[in-house]
């Protein structure tokens, strides 16, 4: 069975950082891409950042230059490193990842595999 575990989450002050893990688990992940979604109350479900099996990445332009997508293929391990926090990142976390070669990264449709989660609350 395959589980995707968020942690990592919590309450902080805009201007500090957050680093977000996200371990697989049932299969392996490495050449396919994974991802980080958000929900904020009342919005729909948005892209945040993407890294591919190979390394390349892509990010939400609201995120660009402070949030970073990395993973850990021997370990099954994605991260999202937060940095620069705002009020407006506050939202739950979502970890997604494909099970097949993706073709639009930024699609929730395009990811098999879904996490349950963490929330992140940025106070001002």
């Amino acid at each position: 069975q395959v589980q995707l575990v968020e942690s990592g989450g919590g309450l902080v002050q805009a201007g500090d950082s957050l680093r977000l893990s996200c371990a697989a688990s049932g299969r392996t992940f490495s050449s396919y891409p994974m991802a980080w979604f958000r929900q904020a109350p009342g919005k729909e479900r948005e892209f945040v950042a993407a890294i591919s099996g190979s390394g390349w990445t892509i990010y939400a332009d609201s995120v660009k230059g402070r949030f970073t997508v990395s993973r850990d293929n021997t370990k099954n391990i994605v991260y999202l490193q937060m940095n620069s926090l705002k009020p407006e990142d506050t939202a739950v976390y979502y970890c997604a990842a494909a099970a097949q070669a993706v073709t639009v990264l930024r699609s929730v449709l395009q990811y098999n595999y879904w996490g349950q989660g963490t929330h992140v609350a940025v106070s001002s």
